[in-house]
């Protein structure tokens, strides 16, 4: 009888769900995006910001919270909307970033240093809340889900943009965790670009849910140059070969240009690599 196997075994090894060190691996993460400079990958990404005010219907005159805001994607297209946006990350350096760029647009924009999973903003401040390519990068998913929740008033919307598993980015973060591993237990980030998961946080709340997969392209000169941008530039990537020797830095450089020459679309003269991303748009109760 299965009962009799189990009481026979009773030092047997459970298997235990290993439990994150979120504020460790927050900790770790503000660094990573503090490095580098992602605003010089960050501004490339601007369509991605306007297709999604668009989605979430930003209006003149609502207000609006760009969440984990990087250097203002979302953030400058709301403003241009004649919207009142606030916009937030935990990186100062990229809110100065943001800052100098609604200034050269003449835009007036509120910038505040905060948490995605702790804003510090009242119950019902805001009629839209915004996020591209960012609350999906919080260690601990449910914590921003809430608080977009939170401080969205009853009939509000919640727009994001997220990186899909199965497109370009969701590929890249496996062929950088198979050379550097993601801390045991951490979610995947790409998650937040899938369908159910976005139901599993939001649904709950939401009275309306509306996902489109979309594609941003990735447009430089070659897969070299590509590497060469993303590796001064873009934290994650940054920080993945610093955690390399030599020899591990070859590997992961040959695995990453394998990826983009499989997904480079536009031959041997350019580099054109589609990335698939999730547009979510969420009416709240």
């Amino acid at each position: 009888m299965e009962s009799d196997t189990c009481i026979a075994t009773p030092h047997a090894a459970v298997p235990r769900q290993v439990q994150p060190d979120f504020a460790a691996i927050k900790a770790k993460q503000q660094s990573t995006w503090a490095s580098g400079d992602f605003a010089v990958i960050g501004t490339t990404l601007q369509i991605v910001g306007e297709s999604l005010a668009e989605a979430a219907d930003v209006r003149a005159g609502e207000r609006v919270l760009d969440v984990a805001a990087g250097n203002g994607n979302a953030t400058l297209a709301a403003a241009r909307r004649f919207a009142q946006v606030t916009s937030t990350d935990y990186v100062p350096a990229l809110l100065d970033k943001g800052r100098v760029r609604a200034h050269a647009d003449g835009l007036s924009v509120q910038f505040q240093v905060a948490d995605a999973e702790e804003l510090p903003f009242d119950d019902g401040s805001f009629d839209a809340v915004l996020s591209t390519f960012g609350a999906m990068f919080t260690p601990d998913h449910g914590r921003p889900a809430r608080e977009m929740l939170r401080v969205l008033r009853d009939g509000g919307r919640i727009g994001l943009a997220n990186w899909t598993p199965e497109g370009f980015i969701g590929r890249l973060f496996k062929v950088i965790g198979a050379h550097v591993p993601p801390p045991a237990g951490l979610k995947s980030p790409a998650l937040w670009g899938t369908e159910p998961h976005i139901v599993e946080l939001f649904g709950p709340r939401a009275a309306q849910i509306r996902c489109e997969r979309r594609i941003f392209n990735f447009r430089y000169r070659s897969a070299a140059h590509w590497l060469q941008v993303f590796r001064d530039y873009y934290g994650p990537t940054l920080k993945a070969f610093a955690a390399l020797d030599a020899a591990g830095q070859q590997a992961l450089e040959r695995d990453i240009t394998a990826l983009l020459e499989e997904m480079n679309t536009a031959g041997a003269a350019s580099l054109v690599v589609p990335g698939e991303y999730l547009e979510v748009v969420i009416t709240k109760h």
